[in-house]
């Protein structure tokens, strides 16, 4: 009988592995390979389902609300960054946002806070800021309810945006 030696096979195996995760990590004409990160354009409903303060038009309208609202310590954006996996990060690549904006009411709980990218193409923090604006425009003049601005952004934004701004950003 002749003995068959698994040895190489094993290791063009494991070859085959690396090369593939190689070229499923890597970012296109770059050579470089980073680590695969949760979808930055919308929360996990999980960890972030969104959380209301307040739904009185006349407190959240009222000039100068939000920065008597404004407060997440840095222990609690240290803990949602981690509760999305985000162990690295750039300055500037992300905030800790507030899925139900301060503006339309929303808490500084953890249960309404996520890391959003400002970095990511095309949607990002700042096309979620357009449709806060835009939310807070026509609740705070009547067009809509509070709770129907609310429930819009924390079911899902892009849809939200959609609605009430436009087409989404294709770039």
């Amino acid at each position: 009988m002749r003995r068959h030696n698994a040895l190489p096979l094993l290791v063009l195996f494991a070859v085959l592995i690396v090369l593939a995760a190689y070229l499923l990590l890597r970012q296109p004409g770059t050579g470089r390979v980073e680590s695969p990160r949760p979808a930055e354009s919308l929360p996990n409903p999980t960890l972030t389902p969104g959380d209301v303060l307040t739904s009185d038009r006349a407190v959240i309208c009222r000039s100068g609300y939000t920065q008597t609202v404004r407060n997440v310590p840095s222990s609690l954006k240290t803990q949602v960054y981690r509760s999305y996996g985000v162990t690295s990060r750039q300055p500037g690549e992300y905030e800790i946002d507030h899925l139900i904006s301060l503006e339309l009411g929303g808490s500084n709980s953890v249960r309404n806070l996520w890391p959003e990218s400002y970095v990511t193409k095309p949607l990002n923090a700042h096309v979620k800021d357009s449709l806060e604006n835009k939310l807070h425009a026509l609740a705070c003049n009547g067009t809509i309810s509070m709770k129907e601005a609310q429930q819009a952004i924390a079911q899902d934004w892009t849809a939200a945006y959609v609605k009430y701004v436009g087409p989404l950003p294709t770039r």
